[in-house]
């Protein structure tokens, strides 16, 4: 039987994969000049979910590292340290380290102790908190918040009625004002347990204010318009936080002493708008006042949803929950994240769907033939049937192919972390540019896209762009860009990861090529057949031998695998200008377009990404080389010629071309 723990723990490290690319983007929003608070505010919950949930699993490292970064990021969204670019760059390297620990919980494997102390020492430079004011968890410091589901006890003993608080204390306590977001209720979190939780910190009186509720022709279901001043009997400030430590990030909260706002309570004795009550009895006054409305509202045919105290709904049970809330809480699961609902499917089920419909393809075209076969024109109803059953095939299997796709995002914002590491490694100022990040591809292409684009951002930030010094020189900025772009093109992924560095330096290219023995002293070689040079095993421009380069092993890897995925890699660079690798790649993997071809009375199927041209030659286009082979002359081009026949052992060689059908593959 399967540990559901186990299974809650993968679904925490799927949901710190997500954050940390949230978290990635906002950063790198931050970096090119974003100043929005919100996107702040989106980087500091990525870091907050991360500390909750890795503390509820007693990821210590984790917790203690995601804590000091929370803080850091929480002085930047208070305004009290400012975001600017070296700030930003520890940030982001912060994300890095953040991404490590959460990979090195998952899989138990050793991480680097050192390099996080380092950054939590950065950290400490940077904060504008004295030491007393941020205390670094301990292993026993961090324990995740518990909240009673005990609906029967507001707090204290079980056994007090929910409508009755402690006798009055001496003045002590503060003051909390607390304003959740409607976003707190989409991420499951209850005002009314936080209310019992504080109750337990010691007597406790909420102060409801209701004013900006609206008339109910007005209300949105999903929003969000009551506050809560709460009276809390408690001298514990930090305790008083910790109950809110889980919803902080979605309410908006204060806290005082209660000698700072002892008038409050006072003053409004006479507000009709701000009611004060116990906590238990916080909801049905809610409840109460809706109904009210609701009978003062003729026009309206109908309540939206009928008004249930809170007492009332703990006994009916689930059973008569409101059905309008019911259905406002469905929309907001269908529309969270803005794309629509989302279901994890395990890629195997993905896997066997598809190999099903390739079979349902097969099927359809041996139909075809047999149709073919048995003389049945276009003409006949049969035919007709059979294009239809064609045509739907063809959908539900693009259908199914595009359940296999997923953006490029992950895999490109992945890149940023390997330029920030080859700039620091080779003292260059460089930054990554994405564009086109949504564009989609097959999983498999984007999980084996990984090590090329490694290698080509390196080769970039290494080879191509100059070091701050010459780019000033050369009247540029000293900060170098490399731009990492996708699109969709004639039905194939188009990547490009380009330079604004110097260019590719053809004299050099050519002579280190010669001294090498890669190509002969006197050969006559275009700028492009040059440029191609950089793909030959053991080929490197590099003068020194470093971890980035000076091995000769790198662009010939790169095109042997795009080659493997059925693609092809280009290169178009100009001196003084930088250069740009062009990948192209077709969209999925899992199923291939081919060309049915005969050869000696068989069939056989040609990929189409593999077909440039087909040509049926004049025999003045046929030209002999040396004892048996052939060439055909294209374009100006002679190119060799291939008997498929004769290769695959299934007949003779033929003598003469003519009439014959060639197909052009690359």
């Amino acid at each position: 039987m399967a540990d559901p723990m186990e299974e809650i723990r993968q679904t925490f490290f799927v949901e710190c994969g997500e954050l940390l690319e949230a978290m990635e983007a906002g950063l790198l929003a931050m970096q090119d000049g974003d100043d929005d608070p919100e996107t702040v505010n989106a980087v500091f919950r990525a870091a907050h979910s991360i500390k909750g949930g890795a503390g509820a699993f007693a990821y210590t490292d984790l917790v203690r590292f995601a804590h000091k970064f929370e803080s850091i990021l929480d002085e930047i969204r208070s305004n009290r340290l400012e975001a600017s670019r070296p700030v930003v760059d520890v940030m982001l390297r912060a994300s890095d380290v953040l991404g490590d620990l959460v990979r090195v919980a998952q899989s138990g494997a050793p991480f680097d102790q050192e390099n996080c102390d380092a950054l939590i020492a950065e950290f400490d430079t940077l904060s504008t908190k004295t030491p007393e004011e941020d205390i670094t968890l301990s292993e026993d410091d961090f324990e995740p918040l518990v909240l009673s589901f005990d609906f029967g006890a507001i707090g204290g003993d079980e056994s007090d009625e929910p409508g009755e608080l402690a006798e009055p204390a001496a003045p002590s306590g503060y003051v909390v004002t607390f304003h959740p977001m409607p976003s707190l209720l989409r991420h499951g979190s209850e005002p009314a347990l936080i209310f019992r939780e504080l109750e337990r910190l010691g007597p406790t009186t909420v102060n409801l204010d209701a004013s900006a509720v609206p008339a109910l022709d007005e209300l949105d279901p999903l929003g969000n318009y009551c506050r809560w001043k709460i009276d809390v009997e408690c001298d514990d400030e930090a305790a008083i936080r910790a109950v809110f430590e889980f919803v902080d990030s979605d309410c908006e909260l204060e806290i005082a002493p209660r000698v700072v706002l002892a008038d409050i309570n006072q003053n409004a004795e006479d507000d009709s708008a701000e009611l004060q009550f116990p906590a238990a009895a916080a909801f049905e006054a809610v409840a109460e006042a809706a109904a009210e409305a609701v009978e003062s509202e003729p026009a309206i045919a109908a309540p939206l949803a009928e008004v249930v105290p809170l007492d009332t709904a703990r006994e009916a049970g689930p059973a008569k929950a409101p059905a309008a809330l019911a259905a406002a809480g469905d929309s907001g699961a269908r529309s969270s994240g803005g794309g629509g609902a989302t279901v994890r499917v395990d890629l195997d089920k993905v896997d066997r769907l598809i190999n099903l419909i390739g079979e349902l393809v097969v099927n359809q075209a041996m139909l075809s033939q047999s149709l073919i076969d048995a003389g049945l024109t276009a003409g006949t109803a049969a035919a007709a049937g059979l294009d239809e059953f064609k045509q739907l095939t063809r959908e539900v299997q693009d259908s199914v192919m595009a359940i296999r796709a997923q953006p490029v995002k992950s895999l490109f914002q992945r890149m940023s972390r390997i330029v920030r590491e080859a700039a620091a490694a080779t003292g260059k100022d460089a930054r990554l540019k994405i564009e086109g990040e949504m564009t989609e591809v097959d999983k498999t292409v984007v999980e084996q896209l990984a090590d090329p684009l490694t290698h080509m951002i390196r080769n970039a930030v290494d080879h191509g762009l100059e070091t701050p010094e010459e780019r000033v020189k050369n009247g540029k900025t000293p900060e170098g860009a490399i731009r990492l772009s996708a699109a969709h093109r004639s039905g194939r992924v188009i990547i490009e990861v380009a330079d604004d560095g110097a260019g590719i330096n053809r004299e050099r290219v050519r002579q280190i090529a010669i001294d090498k023995g890669l190509i002969a002293a006197d050969a006559n070689l275009t700028a492009a057949e040059i440029d191609n040079i950089l793909f030959l095993p053991g080929f490197s421009t590099a003068k020194t031998l470093s971890d980035l380069s000076g091995r000769g092993v790198g662009m010939d890897v790169v095109k042997r695998s795009i080659q493997a995925l059925g693609g092809k890699i280009s290169i178009r660079s100009t001196p003084g200008q930088g250069s740009t690798f062009v990948i192209s790649l077709p969209l999925t993997l899992a199923v291939l377009d081919g060309m049915v071809v005969q050869v000696a009375g068989e069939t056989l199927v040609i990929p189409i990404t593999s077909i440039v041209e087909t040509i049926k030659p004049d025999p003045a286009m046929i030209h002999p080389l040396g004892s048996d082979g052939q060439v055909v002359l294209v374009r100006g081009a002679f190119v060799p010629v291939v008997d498929v026949g004769v290769t695959l052992g299934m007949r003779a060689p033929l003598r003469q071309l003519d009439g014959q059908v060639l197909v052009l593959v690359e």
